[in-house]
């Protein structure tokens, strides 16, 4: 059971934004009680959805100062309407829902940071926001993390929150997470929209410095079909309400934490990959700089042929090598090693002598697969989990609008 943190509350409502009549949840709003500090990382994309420009605006404008009424408190949240590539549009029809919800709650619209997901290039249904809004502002108070975590899903498979709690010199101070997505993801903010609630007082740079370094160890280091979307939102908020301070080592403490929680949180993103049956756990070792071993990690992640091979079972070695030799790495192909689930399939510029189609029959059927690529002897580590691909997945996406 994952413990809200203190100083928050949670509110969820149904608004039909997908026309399917099927009276599920699918906006939610997280508002802290008491002014709070934010810290956002967004997309990459150069395509970037109007709550995305909102959000980024809003952050940039709240600075690294002391958080007040006005500063961002709130987190709201739509599935089914992506209101991306809506132009000025969209910009104004986003303003409009953060009034209609300011409003309903007593909180000021540019305290509330938008998030939407759903089919790019639709605008929203204002009319739809208007109905439901006085339903989400009755149901504050009355969410369960889990709620909020399922109003926001769309193609997800199951709801995805973590949570944490640990001591400080102060007390303890409790983290929670929610976050959505399946496919579209990617390394450089993998396609999802994640919250991260903490009752700790933090200053905001030091919030907002250790959440980008958390985000580049986790999110960032996922991979399910290499697209990134228009809509990436990850935003944490730590409102203080447990009354003790973060400072000095306890940030450390903190960090580890929050990296704890993305890192569970992400690793649910690979698992519920659109179609996905496996979890490539992929390390890459000896290479001459972390920027190259992370090349190779991404190459492999990302190598459609790798996907497939591993949905089906098959310890393909060719293909791994293949995607390695192909990173744009320099590296002595004779010093590459390849291991799958602790069984070396490939050493000296050729592949072993193992039977190692019947030592991995069994390991293969599991979902969880170790890979692990040694290029060298040099400093150069890299992480990074991938799904595999399986027809599940295209059946998901040729029908997506439909």
């Amino acid at each position: 059971m994952i413990t809200l943190p203190q100083g928050f509350r949670l509110a969820v409502a149904t608004a039909d934004f997908r026309d399917k009549h099927q009276d599920r949840r699918d906006l939610a709003l997280a508002l802290s009680d008491v002014p709070a500090v934010a810290a956002g990382v967004f997309t990459t994309n150069l395509f970037q959805a109007a709550p995305v420009q909102v959000a980024r605006a809003a952050l940039e404008a709240a600075g690294e100062g002391a958080p007040s009424f006005s500063s961002p408190r709130a987190m709201l949240i739509n599935s089914g309407q992506a209101n991306a590539c809506t132009g000025e549009a969209g910009l104004e029809d986003c303003l409009a829902t953060l009034d209609m919800v300011g409003a309903a709650v007593d909180l000021p619209a540019s305290a509330i940071l938008p998030a939407s997901t759903g089919v790019i290039g639709a605008r929203m249904d204002l009319g739809k926001w208007r109905v439901a809004v006085p339903a989400l502002a009755f149901s504050l108070g009355h969410a369960s993390l889990e709620d909020f975590a399922r109003a926001i899903m769309t193609t997800d498979a199951f709801p995805k929150l973590s949570g944490a709690e640990v001591r400080l010199e102060g007390g303890p101070v409790r983290l929670a997470g929610v976050a959505k997505g399946a496919g579209m993801i990617c390394p450089n903010m993998a396609t999802m929209l994640s919250l991260v609630l903490c009752d700790a007082a933090v200053e905001a740079a030091a919030w907002r410095a250790m959440f980008r370094r958390a985000v580049d160890a986790t999110f960032n280091r996922v991979s399910v079909d290499g697209d990134t979307s228009t809509n990436d939102t990850l935003i944490g908020l730590a409102n203080g309400a447990s009354g003790v301070r973060a400072e000095g080592g306890d940030l450390a403490v903190l960090e580890e934490a929050l990296t704890g929680v993305l890192g569970d949180l992400a690793y649910m993103l690979v698992k519920d990959g659109e179609g996905a049956t496996k979890v490539m756990h992929i390390t890459v070792r000896g290479a001459a700089t972390d920027a190259d071993a992370e090349a190779v990690a991404r190459t492999v992640g990302h190598s459609q042929l790798v996907k497939t091979a591993m949905f089906g079972r098959d310890a393909n070695w060719g293909r791994i090598v293949a995607a390695a030799g192909r990173a744009g790495v320099n590296f002595r192909p004779e010093d590459l090693r390849v291991s799958l689930c602790a069984v070396e399939l490939f050493r000296d510029g050729r592949p072993t002598d193992l039977d190692f189609d019947a030592l991995l029959k069994e390991p293969l059927a599991g979902t969880d697969l170790a890979l692990e690529l040694v290029l060298g002897n040099g400093p150069g580590t890299a992480k990074l989990l991938a799904s595999d691909l399986s027809h599940a997945y295209v059946s998901l996406n040729a029908g997506y609008r439909s």
